[in-house]
């Protein structure tokens, strides 16, 4: 999720284990450790935009890193800040306690995340919250602060209690949405494939449907409400190398490039019906039952043999956004 919602979540694990007296101290710890697995994203190159999307979310992620992550953030914050302070026995056990929150919150997410390195590199994602969410991080916040306040261990515990029901509730919307999902492509007499229900944006009300079916990607939204209502979208090509860049050289960069795409985009790559030299990532886009492309790469027929792809990311701005903004907000806010 967001770095905010990090830093809070992993405040809330080290104030749960830690002495009262620490708690502010532990508080402290815990946030640090909680958002450094994202330091990841300094893992770039200027000559290869992929290689980010390769290591965001990777070992640093991992549950097998958990503990070693947890030493490092340890190591340098005792000898940097709180050696006078904390045993550095202590330091430890409260960024441990921050860092263990982030790979699970992250997968709970529909970006994946890759627990399971380096036994695997599958990235999990459970899609039952949106990266940014105000209604799972303000009530954290505000009890948090409250147990800091106050030194109270009963809100602290409600905290806890509260992200795990609103992850248990993102679940039930999820399946809610599913159902209807399911039952939208059998009245178009489609057998949807890899049929998946992920958030929009900021709420778990309203989700993006996604599904295959006779070669073609087909995006719906859901608003699961009291009553569920379904909002129809539109469709789009699913990539076909052969058919939509035959000139391309399977052993080409490019070419590879593709495949790195595909596999952080969990395979569902289709044409930007704008630019038929653009593949996009069709899970998302800021109107649910849309094809905006949020991002993808751009192949380019002139490039030489070891040329990577471009990348491009499409947001709009200025009074399109705002439009934007109110067709989402209208979806959320009525069936």
């Amino acid at each position: 999720m967001d770095p905010v919602t990090q830093g809070i979540l992993g405040a809330v694990g080290a104030v749960l284990v830690a002495k009262p007296e620490h708690k502010k101290t532990a508080a402290v710890l815990g946030a640090l450790a909680g958002m450094s697995p994202d330091l990841d994203v300094l893992i770039a190159s200027d000559t290869d935009p992929l290689l980010a999307l390769e290591y965001h979310r990777q070992f640093t992620h991992s549950l097998l890193f958990i503990p070693i992550g947890a030493a490092i953030c340890a190591v340098l914050m005792y000898f940097a800040l709180f050696r006078n302070w904390l045993s550095f026995k202590l330091t430890y056990i409260y960024c441990l306690a921050g860092y263990a929150t982030h790979a699970l919150l992250d997968a709970c997410t529909t970006y994946g995340t890759q627990l399971f390195w380096p036994l695997s590199n599958a990235r999990v994602a459970w899609n039952n919250v949106s990266v940014v969410d105000p209604l799972f991080t303000l009530p954290l916040l505000i009890l948090l602060l409250w147990s800091l306040s106050n030194r109270s261990r009963r809100a602290v515990v409600f905290s806890l209690a509260y992200a795990l029901g609103y992850l248990g509730l993102g679940l039930l919307q999820q399946q809610r949405a599913e159902h209807y999902a399911v039952h939208l492509a059998k009245s178009r007499n489609h057998q949807p494939i890899n049929l998946g229900l992920k958030p929009s944006f900021a709420n778990i009300l309203v989700w993006k449907s996604v599904y295959e079916h006779d070669g073609r990607y087909y995006v719906d939204a859901v608003r699961a409400g009291i009553e569920v209502s379904i909002i129809e979208g539109t469709s789009t090509e699913k990539l076909d190398l052969n058919k939509h860049f035959s000139w391309l050289d399977t052993e080409s960069q490019q070419a590879r490039d593709v495949v790195r795409f595909a596999w952080f985009s969990n395979q569902h790559l289709g044409i930007d019906p704008q630019n038929p030299s653009r593949i996009i990532d069709i899970r998302y886009s800021l109107i649910p039952n849309r094809l905006d492309g949020m991002w993808g790469i751009v192949l380019d027929q002139e490039a030489s043999a070891d040329q990577h792809v471009a990348w491009n990311t499409t947001r709009p701005k200025g009074s399109k956004l705002n439009k934007e903004v109110d067709v989402f907000w209208e979806m959320i806010k009525s069936n």
